[in-house]
C-alpha cells in the first residue's frame, strides 16, 4: 500500500536531481553551479596567507554548509536509482565521493603529524569543479568529439614523437654535451619544448647547424600545434548532426543520453517515464 508513495517520492526526486530540463531540475543545477563555483573560490581564499583571522573562521563554516549539503545530494543521488553501484563507481560518482569527503576526514586524520596530510585531502575539494561539466550540455558535444577523434589524435601524437626523438638525437650528436645537450634524452626533451613553442631557454644549440635545425624545428611547431585543433574542431562540427538528446537518466541503471522522444532506456530497457503508462 506504501510501495506507490514511495516511488512516486523517489521518481520526483530522481526528476529534479538527474532531470536538466524542467524547471525543477534548472534550479537544482543553478544553485549546484553557484556552491561549486563558492568551494572552489573558498579553497582558494584559504591558500592565502595574511588575511584577518575572521575571514578564515567564515571561510569554514561557508566549506561546512556547501560539504552537508552536498553530502546530502550524493545520498539522494545513491537512493533515487535502483542500482546504486552504478553511480557510486561512475566518474562522477567517484568525483563526488572525492570532493565531499575531505571535511569529514579531518576529524579522523587529527594531531600535529598529520597536519599536512589533512591540508592535502582538503585539496580534494577542487574536484567539485569538474561536476559542473555535467551541467553543460555543450560539454557533451565537447567530449563526443574528443572520443571520435581520440584515434586520429594518438596516432598523430605518435608521429610526433617519433620526429621528436630523431631530431633530439640528431642535435645530440651536433652539438654534443659542450652546448648542454648532456644525453639524448635531454636533446629530446629540448626538442619537445622547443616544437611546443615554450622555449624554456636552458638548453640552446650554438652551432650552425643546430640552429638551423632548431629553426626548422620552430617553423614545424607552428603546424603542429594547428593540427589537432583541426582534427577536433572537425568532429565537433559533425556533433551537430547528431540526433538530439536530453540530459534524463534512467532510475535503474543511471545511463544518460536519452533521445527525446525515447520511452524506454536504450541500456537496460526499463521504462523512462513509469507514470505515464
Amino acid at each position: 500500500m506504501n510501495s506507490k508513495p514511495h516511488a512516486a517520492w523517489r521518481r520526483q526526486l530522481h526528476d529534479i536531481i538527474y532531470e536538466a530540463d524542467t524547471p525543477m531540475g534548472k534550479l537544482f543545477d543553478v544553485i549546484l553551479l553557484i556552491l561549486i563555483l563558492l568551494s572552489v573560490f573558498f579553497v582558494m581564499l584559504e591558500s592565502v596567507t595574511g588575511m584577518p583571522d575572521y575571514i578564515y573562521r567564515w571561510l569554514y563554516y561557508g566549506e561546512w554548509v556547501i560539504t552537508i549539503f552536498f553530502s546530502f545530494e550524493y545520498i539522494a543521488r545513491i537512493i533515487t536509482v535502483k542500482k546504486p553501484s552504478r553511480y557510486i563507481f561512475s566518474f562522477y560518482g567517484v568525483i563526488d565521493f572525492l570532493s565531499t569527503i575531505p571535511l569529514y576526514l579531518s576529524f579522523i586524520l587529527v594531531g600535529s603529524n598529520y597536519l599536512l596530510t589533512v591540508r592535502a585531502l582538503r585539496l580534494l575539494r577542487i574536484f567539485r569543479i569538474l561536476k559542473i561539466t555535467r551541467y553543460i550540455k555543450e560539454s557533451n558535444k565537447l567530449t563526443r568529439a574528443l572520443l571520435h577523434s581520440r584515434a586520429k589524435i594518438l596516432i598523430f601524437l605518435f608521429a610526433v614523437l617519433i620526429v621528436c626523438i630523431i631530431a633530439g638525437t640528431l642535435m645530440y650528436l651536433i652539438e654534443g654535451e659542450e652546448s648542454g645537450f648532456k644525453n639524448i634524452p635531454a636533446s629530446i626533451y629540448w626538442c619537445i619544448v622547443t616544437l611546443t613553442t615554450v622555449g624554456y631557454g636552458d638548453i640552446a644549440p650554438i652551432t650552425p647547424i643546430g640552429q638551423f635545425l632548431a629553426a626548422i624545428i620552430m617553423i614545424m611547431g607552428y603546424g603542429i600545434l594547428a593540427v589537432p585543433t583541426g582534427i577536433i574542431s572537425a568532429e565537433y562540427a559533425k556533433s551537430d548532426e547528431y540526433v538530439h538528446v536530453n540530459s534524463f537518466a534512467c532510475p535503474n541503471c543511471n545511463s544518460s543520453k536519452h533521445r527525446d522522444d525515447a520511452e524506454f532506456c536504450h541500456r537496460c530497457g526499463e521504462k523512462l517515464h513509469p507514470d505515464e503508462f
